[in-house]
């Protein structure tokens, strides 16, 4: 059997005659050995970060007027969790963003799969709308912001339109990208086998262009937090860029910081939830292991 690129590495420190089973053994040893090594850095890398920022304020090497700290944060999440905000129950305003960004993220999603795979198999048609396509991308998404709440007014409409505008053109983008890019060959082959039109699509084009989509999904829920809390800073009742932009009204920076955290934990979640659901839908691929060091 064939030595695996790790295997490889690994095969020096075995003397002839070691099977493949052993070795296959002491390799996923390093792999998980690895693992745990680059988790403890993850880990000490961010104590150590929080500690300085910890130590530096309370010994006022940085102004915690302006800075804060990891205490005076952790604080203040907890009042919000337990007290509320100034603006309601923290949930509440948690749920109001995580709404507006959630339907703008799978409304712009599909949109943006839909309409890169069906420009993407019409060249005709993508000559036609491309200059207009380039010409809306060129626009700075968020100066929209003011336009849809002048348009659609404070409610959820116009937060989900800017998070929709966020989410599609990175999706449709990258659609478009890997449809172009799908195997000649195999879309040839196809052909000649007498498959039709929608089942090469289907069949041959969407999966080769599932690499390219996901890559874009991985990071489009993050522009769609993006869109819905600029549009909160621009016009909100509710919402986490509500109580960020309350905070840096009264400066409140464990405030501002406080919002900033919640936002990252969220779109860390979703990502981890995309990752699963990509693995599920794309087992096909291989596994790509790293070299064990």
């Amino acid at each position: 059997m064939a030595l695996t690129t790790l295997e490889a590495a690994t095969a020096p420190i075995f003397r002839a005659g070691t099977s493949d089973a052993e070795i296959e053994a002491v390799a996923l040893k390093m792999i998980k050995r690895r693992k745990q090594l680059v988790l403890f850095w993850q880990i000490a890398i961010l104590v150590i970060s929080l500690g300085l920022w910890e130590l530096t304020s309370n010994l006022s090497w940085i102004d915690p007027f302006f800075y804060s700290s990891p205490s005076a944060i952790a604080a203040r999440l907890y009042e919000w969790a337990t007290e509320g905000t100034t603006e309601g129950s923290l949930w509440y305003n948690l749920w109001v963003t995580m709404e507006e960004a959630l339907i703008g993220f799978f409304a712009g999603s599909i949109t943006g799969v839909l309409v890169g795979v069906g420009l993407g198999r019409n060249r005709f048609l993508s000559d036609i709308f491309s200059v207009y396509i380039k010409a809306i991308n060129s626009i700075p998404r968020v100066v929209l912001a003011p336009i849809f709440i002048m348009i659609m007014g404070l409610g959820l409409a116009s937060k989900v339109a800017l998070a929709f505008i966020m989410v599609f053109f990175v999706v449709f983008a990258n659609a478009f990208q890997g449809v172009r890019e799908a195997d000649r060959n195999m879309i040839a082959n196809a052909r000649i086998l007498g498959a039709s039109d929608w089942q090469v699509t289907r069949a041959v084009i969407i999966p080769s262009a599932m690499s390219w989509i996901f890559a874009s999904l991985h990071v489009s829920f993050g522009f769609a937090i993006i869109g819905a809390i600029v549009g909160e800073f621009v016009g909100a009742r509710f919402g986490i860029g509500q109580l960020i932009s309350i905070a840096k009204g009264t400066f409140d920076a464990a405030g501002m910081f406080a919002a900033i955290l919640l936002v990252m934990l969220v779109t860390l979640v979703a990502e981890f939830i995309m990752t699963m659901i990509e693995n599920r839908l794309a087992k096909w691929r291989p596994q790509q292991h790293m070299d064990a060091q």
